[in-house]
């Protein structure tokens, strides 16, 4: 599929700056490009690259003015990181899609199974599943007895959803995702640990998609809860019984302990760790290996362990770099101190 800038900027609501018929076909990185690839500048470290570039058109911000001679097309727009992602998303949109159901998939008589789907070799579907309309399931798939899918939905190899387990429309899972493993419960005892049943499930609502590797494990009782727009990454643990509120993003490895509910909103640098009974109020930013303990009011921009204002924190981090300075100077002024007392 071959695209123009003329049509491009139609699209995206753009004005294009240089040939209108100049065509593309895939995209590029700036520093990358190649004759007939779309390119993006948004970030000004790249900046250098828009004058070498070999890319035929590059989206680029409102507010760029070139400091000297650029040979690609420009098209501006209000945001070019924003206005490249719905370009990618019409993109893949438009490729044609798989349907049909593999000889060798085993699939239960009771399950249900909408129109237009593609369920490929070796994939498994339990009694009693529904599958909804134009959904892709990859192999090595196994879908639960009862599990219910909505439309629209990717699930790419080997991902696990276990017996009864929610998932809505429009979602993406990758591969090896499991959704509804037994949450970590266990009852103390002089001998040992006694198993606690897990007999809750996971419900996961539109729009989400889950990284390759997250587990998000089923409830004690009721329901651990992704509600619609989350984003997770890879290696994400959500605990059970937890509740994730929509928009939520979390970084690879994550954990989130039980019983936690977070607002909507939130962002959650990569191994952050969020203790559990806590409740975190909407829009707050943990940083990257960020510990929370307790309640969090929402709003917040945290860093460290435990966590902390980031603006204290980056404070304190200054400080610890002059600590051994610091402490020469204070064992001087000890022994200045302890000699001016034995003058006395």
């Amino acid at each position: 599929m071959k695209f123009t800038a003329k049509q491009i900027a139609s699209y995206v609501g753009g004005e294009v700056v240089g040939d209108e018929n100049a065509e593309v076909y895939t995209f590029a990185k700036i520093e990358e490009g190649v004759p007939g690839a779309l390119s993006f500048l948004a970030n000004p470290k790249y900046t250098e690259y828009i004058y070498s570039t070999r890319s035929s058109v590059v989206l680029v911000n409102k507010d760029f003015e070139p400091k000297e001679e650029v040979k690609a097309t420009l098209i501006k727009v209000d945001n070019a990181y924003e206005s490249l992602a719905k370009l990618m998303m019409m993109y893949e949109a438009a490729k044609p899609k798989k349907q049909g159901i593999s000889s060798l998939a085993s699939i239960a008589e009771s399950a249900k199974i909408g129109e237009g789907c593609y369920i490929a070799p070796f994939v498994v579907i339990g009694e009693g599943c529904e599958i909804g309309d134009n959904c892709c399931i990859h192999s090595g798939a196994s879908i639960g007895d009862g599990a219910k899918i909505g439309n629209d939905c990717l699930l790419y190899a080997h991902v696990t959803v276990y017996h009864d387990c929610r998932i809505g429309n429009s979602c993406i899972l990758h591969s090896g995702c499991v959704i509804g493993a037994d949450g970590f419960g266990f009852a103390p005892t002089a001998d040992g640990y006694n198993k606690i049943p897990q007999t809750g499930i996971v419900v996961i609502e539109d729009n989400v998609e889950i990284g390759a590797n997250t587990c998000i494990d089923r409830a004690t009782m009721g329901s651990t809860v992704i509600h619609s727009g989350v984003k997770l990454d890879n290696l994400v643990q959500i605990a059970h019984n937890d509740e994730v509120g929509s928009h939520t993003a979390m970084a690879a490895q994550v954990g989130i302990a039980g019983s936690t509910k977070i607002g909507q909103w939130c962002i959650f640098g990569g191994q952050a760790g969020i203790s559990g009974h806590s409740t975190i109020g909407d829009r707050t930013t943990v940083g990257p290996q960020c510990g929370t303990i307790g309640n969090l009011k929402g709003g917040e921009t945290l860093l460290g362990a435990p966590a902390m204002d980031a603006r204290e924190y980056i404070k304190i981090a200054a400080y610890m770099k002059r600590l051994p300075e610091m402490s020469k100077q204070i064992k001087q002024l000890t022994k200045e101190l302890e000699a001016l007392k034995n003058n006395k």
